[in-house]
């Protein structure tokens, strides 16, 4: 799938449903590959990020995930910690400039400092250009830590949104699971990923297996956009190189189908077009996701009394321990 031309056929599109031009929680959200981005100064590639990013601009993205450390990575410049850091000061203040002029949130990531140890961040901006927070990156590689940079915290911080909460990782995190399901357990319905690498597969493994929506931003092959369910929703490739920007609906649950499939039918009788199940027969699994902006998923489980996948997994635990200790 192109990021950008054959987005309208996606199956996150707005136009699937027919009964809104805009889902109820629509967010649409870009990231960037600095693939082929080759530059003798963090200067230029600054200048090419932000030609980049027009292209997303179409789109009048929501947020916008950039690589790891982008500003001083593919060029050709040796410049030691010290230098990177100085380098990355003025990128924060053109990207809090490019958010407030284009309202859109950003996520910038970047070296930064405090009482003396530096930090492998990512710089959260609102839509005013102004600084929400910053993530660390928790599981650095032997390399930086040689290299003179401090582990962040060992409890990610979430942001909140106008759209949703989102939470963040940084590349080595992906090889462990604690920073991705803390997360998770703070209700993170988007985690962004800027990465010095792609990824692949465990992208998706990781949208699936926490029920939220990952999206990547790398600095070398693909950068893309999965949904809750693990699959792809546009991604980088060898047409569209370096940007994707694709849309997302977070007003959606992830259920087990069984047995809450016995209800199904009565929710498409009272709700027809304005509701979408989509079911995934082999797993077993099934996605409510309202098409409507006067309905709400969570209103349709109350009524219906379904629970999402995470209640009906906790309640089983629970009840295994009870058994157990009976």
């Amino acid at each position: 799938m192109a990021a950008f031309g054959t987005y309208g056929t996606a199956r996150g599109s707005s136009i699937i449903g027919g009964t809104s031009d805009k889902l109820p929680r629509e967010v649409w959200i870009a990231g960037l590959s600095q693939m082929g981005m080759q530059t003798e100064t963090s200067e230029q590639m600054m200048n090419g990020i932000l030609q980049s990013l027009k292209k997303a601009l179409f789109y009048q993205p929501d947020i916008i995930c950039l690589p790891e450390v982008f500003p001083t990575s593919n060029i050709e410049q040796s410049l030691d910690l010290a230098e990177k850091l100085q380098r990355h000061e003025k990128p924060l203040r053109q990207l809090s400039d490019f958010a407030s002029e284009n309202n859109c949130y950003v996520i910038c990531p970047i070296y930064s400092e405090e009482n003396g140890k530096v930090y492998n961040a990512a710089v959260v901006l609102d839509r005013e250009g102004q600084r929400v927070g910053e993530y660390r990156k928790i599981h650095l590689t032997e390399g930086e830590i040689e290299w003179g940079l401090t582990p962040g915290p060992l409890e990610p911080p979430v942001f909140k949104t106008d759209f949703g909460i989102i939470g963040i990782q940084i590349c080595f995190d992906i090889e462990w699971d604690d920073g991705w399901t803390k997360l998770s357990d703070q209700g993170a319905e988007i985690t962004f990923w800027p990465s010095a690498f792609a990824g692949g597969q465990a992208i998706n493994i990781k949208a699936v297996q926490h029920k939220y929506v990952v999206a990547s931003s790398t600095r070398k092959n693909t950068s893309k956009l999965c949904d809750i369910t693990g699959e792809e929703i546009t991604k980088t490739g060898i047409w569209d190189r370096n940007i994707y920007c694709g849309a997302v609906n977070l007003e959606k649950a992830f259920l087990h189908t069984w047995p809450y499939v016995n209800r199904f039918n009565e929710i498409r009788k009272k709700f027809g077009r304005k509701v979408r199940i989509t079911t995934y027969h082999e797993e077993e699994w099934s996605i409510i996701e309202s098409l409507s902006p006067d309905i709400q998923v969570a209103d349709i489980l109350e009524e219906f009394e379904l629970e999402t996948y995470e209640k009906l997994i906790s309640d089983s635990e629970r009840a295994q321990v009870r058994a157990r200790e009976g």
